[in-house]
């Protein structure tokens, strides 16, 4: 099984990335994690690979393109842990995930020299899952020892944004505390935001918060989009306390 996690929105980039795939092997199985990540949002895309790719079996092979760096120097990453095989840029995206786990190898991919300086999803990436997914892991590069960290910033109760959602939500790395009312603290500004166990729960155009499907605090507006009011990004610092 292939599961693909890209920023190509649901383009001819992700059609063709699919028939490279099936070109080695037709009988893939792949399976579209997201394509709706915000352009080059290398921490948004590590979040929803950490907390989601543990849904999936094991031997499962990640094929992850959220890559602004790519037709530069950076390295083609593939690593193996002890459940699952991931593929990707060296830029960070991978590390959350793979650290969590116990590696039990990582290739630098051979980048051909015809590949396309704006396209490694085509002309590396998906080739790299497509064989891994047949069993051929050892072929795709030399063996390395080091990958790129990204760490999701976090300290007691200051974290980051971590993903904006398609309804607006504003999804942090915060867990809740037992308490009824929180203090939220982005940039200079401050807040006083109750909390509900669910949607239904609070007034009409209110802002407030509530405990995501990945267990973390996410503020959000009844019936509209809490960023719209609030205009946050991604990778940007929060307290909630």
């Amino acid at each position: 099984m292939i599961v693909l996690l890209t920023d190509f929105g649901q383009s001819e980039y992700l059609g063709v990335m699919k028939g490279v795939v099936y070109n080695i092997n037709y009988d893939a199985k792949i399976v579209d994690l997201c394509h709706s990540i915000s352009p080059q949002d290398i921490i948004e895309a590590s979040w929803i690979l950490k907390n989601n790719y543990k849904y999936f079996p094991k031997g499962a092979t990640f094929c992850c393109v959220v890559d602004p760096g790519v037709g530069t120097e950076r390295k083609a990453m593939a690593v193996q842990t002890e459940g699952y095989f991931f593929v990707g840029p060296d830029n960070g995206l991978l590390w959350e995930t793979v650290a969590e786990q116990r590696i039990i190898d990582i290739r630098e991919i051979r980048i051909p020299k015809d590949a396309s300086k704006t396209f490694h999803g085509r002309d590396v990436f998906a080739k790299a899952a497509a064989n891994i997914d047949i069993g051929k892991f050892e072929t795709t590069g030399e063996r390395i020892t080091a990958i790129k960290k990204l760490e999701l910033y976090q300290k007691g109760r200051e974290g980051i944004v971590v993903r904006i959602d398609r309804f607006g939500n504003i999804i942090t790395n915060l867990g809740k505390q037992e308490k009824d009312e929180y203090c939220v603290r982005i940039d200079e500004k401050e807040d006083i935001m109750r909390y509900y166990p669910n949607y239904y729960a609070a007034e009409k155009d209110e802002l407030f918060l509530i405990e995501g499907s990945n267990n973390t605090l996410e503020i959000s507006l009844k019936n509209g989009s809490a960023n719209d009011k609030l205009h946050v990004n991604t990778g940007e610092k929060i307290e909630i306390s």
